[in-house]
C-alpha cells in the first residue's frame, strides 16, 4: 500500500497497487545471472559462460522482463524501463551465444558500450530512487564500460576487472532484492535501502 500526500493540511490519499513489488524478483534475477557470468569474466571459473545460458534466457531474461511488465502496471517508469531492458539484454546475450553466428570483438565492444551508455543515463534517474539502486547502476555502468574496453582492446586484465565489478554489482543487486523481500514480509524496514530525501 502506498500513501500519497501533498504539503496541504489534508488527509493522505491511499492507493493500493495492483501487484506486489516486483523489484525483488527483478533484482534477484539480474543478480543471480550477473554473478554467474561475472565469475567467468573474472577468470575464476573458465567456461562458466556456457553454464549461464539457461540462466540468461529464463532468469535474467524472462523473469526480469516479467518483473518489468509488473512495474509498468504499478506505474513505475524507472523500474519498468530497467527490468524490461535488462531482461532483453539477457535474452540478446542468450541469442548471441546460441545462434552460431560469428560476432567479432569490435561488435561485442559496441554492444557492451551501448549498454554502458544506457546504464549511465539510467544511473542519473536512479538518484531519485534509493542508495542501493543507485549503487547497483553505478557499479553496472563501470562493469559494462570495462567489459567494452576489454572487448575492443583484447585485454584479458580489463575483462577480469569487468568481471570483478560484475560480482560487486550482483552482490549489491542481491542486497536490494533481499531488502525488498524482507521488508515486505516483515511489514517494516528490516534492511535499509536508504531512500533519497
Amino acid at each position: 500500500m502506498t500513501v500519497l500526500s501533498d504539503s496541504r493540511d489534508v488527509a493522505p490519499v491511499t492507493t493500493v497497487l495492483p501487484f506486489a513489488d516486483p523489484g525483488a524478483l527483478g533484482l534477484g534475477a539480474f543478480a543471480l545471472t550477473t554473478f554467474v557470468l561475472s565469475f567467468a569474466n573474472a577468470g575464476f571459473v573458465p567456461g562458466a559462460s556456457a553454464t549461464v545460458l539457461g540462466l540468461a534466457l529464463f532468469m535474467g531474461g524472462i523473469a526480469q522482463f516479467v518483473a518489468g511488465i509488473w512495474e509498468f502496471a504499478n506505474r513505475n517508469t524507472f523500474g519498468a524501463t530497467a527490468f524490461c531492458s535488462f531482461g532483453a539484454f539477457w535474452m540478446a546475450f542468450w541469442f548471441l551465444n546460441i545462434s552460431g553466428i560469428a560476432v567479432n570483438a569490435a561488435g561485442v565492444g559496441v554492444f557492451l558500450l551501448a549498454w554502458a551508455i544506457f546504464t549511465a543515463y539510467m544511473s542519473l534517474a536512479a538518484i531519485k530512487t534509493n542508495a542501493v539502486i543507485l549503487a547497483v547502476f553505478i557499479a553496472l555502468t563501470l562493469t559494462f564500460l570495462f567489459l567494452a574496453i576489454g572487448a575492443f582492446s583484447g585485454s584479458e586484465l580489463i575483462d577480469h576487472i569487468g568481471g570483478y565489478l560484475g560480482i560487486i554489482t550482483a552482490i549489491l543487486a542481491w542486497y536490494g532484492s533481499f531488502a525488498t523481500v524482507l521488508n515486505s514480509t516483515f511489514k517494516r524496514v528490516a534492511l535499509p535501502v536508504w531512500p533519497s530525501k
